[in-house]
Parts: structure tokens; C-alpha cells; sequence
């Protein structure tokens, strides 16, 4: 993926996976962002039988002491823990592979065929080519390529 990562968020991240792991949670994905006139630190987090509001506090309070006591932080900021969503970001390998058969959309980093935006199933994830059926079309990806992705859930009427 060409997306760039801040030093907070590589320093987080270093910081909090060994702690997430050791509480078999995943880290799904982290934003270090102003909101509002004020910083945000979001963690989105996740476990197999789906995450709780009662997990993401118990993540907060785990991590939170351990993250004030780095000092990453040139100022202040709120920490927010929180599930992925039903339209979650797609960054790693394993989260293209686990959405093979939904629905996703791409943005690509570099045009193909002079488009950049996609929408379709994922049909296959094989040697960093992601296969994807739009309408009667399968179109290949290149995973390297991929700015962002996220599922998407259509709501039935």
C-alpha cells in the first residue's frame, strides 16, 4: 500500500501491538488527526467474535497510561478507541484476504486506464494482485498500488 505513515503513529503503533496481541485484540488501524482545533489520536480495534464497547474502554485504559508515560506527544490530545465499523479500512494483506467475496472500493495511487476509483466484489487476493468483478468485468489490481480501501456495506431495503 503507498500510503504514507506518520513517526507518531509508527511510535504508537510499536508501542501498543505487543500489549493488543498479549490481549488477542487486533489492531485494525490508527489516525493521528486534528479535529475541531484539537488532536485526536483514534485507535480502531477488533477481535474474532467482534469487539465490544466494554473491550474498546478496557483497550483505552491498557493502553493509555502506557502511551502518557512515552511522552509521544508534543501536545495535548484525546484518545479514542473504537471498532472498525461495518465499512472498514482495508490496509493489510490479511484484511484484503478476509474480504475476498464483499464488497470493497479502491482508490487507486496511480490511475488504471485513466481511473482511479473502484467498486466491485473482491473475487480473489493472489501474489499482490487483487481481482475484482465490476459489473460484468474482472479487473486487476495491483495491491502495491492501492491508496485506500475500505468494505462496503449496502443496506437492503
Amino acid at each position: 500500500m503507498s500510503e504514507m505513515t506518520s513517526p507518531v503513529i509508527k511510535e504508537v503503533t510499536a508501542l501498543i501491538e505487543p500489549i493488543l496481541d498479549e490481549m488477542e485484540i487486533e489492531l485494525v488501524d490508527i489516525e493521528y488527526l486534528s479535529e475541531q482545533g484539537r488532536w485526536i489520536l483514534r485507535i480502531y480495534v477488533d477481535e474474532s467474535g467482534g469487539i465490544t464497547l466494554d473491550d474498546c474502554a478496557r483497550v483505552s485504559r491498557e493502553i493509555g497510561d502506557l502511551i502518557e508515560v512515552k511522552d509521544i506527544f508534543d501536545q495535548g490530545y484525546v484518545l479514542e478507541v473504537s471498532s472498525p465499523g461495518l465499512n472498514r479500512r482495508l490496509k493489510k494483506e490479511k484484511d484484503f484476504e478476509r474480504a475476498v467475496g464483499k464488497n470493497i472500493k479502491i482508490r487507486m495511487a496511480t490511475p488504471l486506464e485513466g481511473q482511479q476509483n473502484f467498486r466491485g466484489s473482491l473475487q480473489s487476493f493472489q501474489d499482490g494482485i487483487l481481482c475484482l468483478s465490476v459489473k460484468d468485468d474482472l479487473i486487476l489490481l495491483p495491491y502495491g498500488d492501492v491508496e485506500k480501501a475500505n468494505l462496503v456495506y449496502d443496506f437492503e431495503n
